[in-house]
């Protein structure tokens, strides 16, 4: 893994996920980080089980700077019906992500995953964030800074989802797989199809496969 530091990581969660938020994470890897979290093992979380992405976070959290943008489902919704893009939506949680940083750290380099159209991340960064390196790399994982990012990320989607499970009375199935699918299926029976506004991102085909009133969306 590098740990070339200073730099800020950013990465997302609940990007696939058709239940939850999107979550956007920042972490500055200053001088010294990486070898304070060096018993860790920090690596992209899409390695490491639940439980571990929860702990490894608050570890994370009790060393590192770092900033996270939750963009519940209602939000979410709503953001994406005005952007009507989805690599731009990411771009203007990564910016903000970005921005909450470079208030707090003298930070010169961004690390970011590479998703769509760099220009877009580039449009939304306000007058701080265009004055910094942006670098986009497909795994970007690679470099600690992101993998914590990635940790953080992960960490608060999990926590997220499970408060909008407790909310409902639901618990709401994590990705977009076939058990997803059932759980669309289950939760519209149950409740019918108002709830998915308030706990799923509708832009997904899982939408208007599953929900009989399609006109609500």
């Amino acid at each position: 893994m590098t740990t070339a530091v200073p730099a800020i990581g950013v990465d997302e969660s609940g990007k696939g996920d058709y239940f939850g938020p999107l979550v956007i994470a920042g972490v500055y890897a200053e001088e010294g980080l990486a070898e304070k979290l060096k018993t860790l093992n920090i690596r992209d979380s899409k390695l490491i089980s639940d439980n571990r992405v929860l702990a490894l976070a608050l570890e994370i959290k009790k060393h590192a700077k770092y900033s996270v943008v939750v963009v519940g489902p209602k939000k979410y919704n709503e953001l994406y019906s005005k952007f009507k893009n989805l690599n731009k939506l990411l771009a203007w949680g990564h910016a903000r992500v970005i921005e909450n940083l470079l208030e707090n750290t003298p930070a010169k380099k961004v690390i970011s995953d590479k998703f769509g159209d760099d220009k877009f991340i580039r449009a939304a960064l306000m007058e701080k964030g265009k004055k910094v390196d942006l670098v986009f790399e497909t795994k970007a994982e690679r470099h600690f800074c992101v993998a914590a990012a990635s940790i953080l990320a992960r960490a608060e989607f999990l926590t997220q989802l499970q408060v909008l499970s407790v909310s409902i009375g639901f618990e709401l199935p994590k990705g977009a797989s076939k058990e997803a699918e059932a759980g669309v299926v289950r939760l519209r029976d149950l409740k019918g199809s108002e709830i998915f506004k308030e706990v799923a991102k509708l832009h997904f085909k899982t939408t208007t496969k599953f929900l009989i009133q399609k006109s609500l969306f």
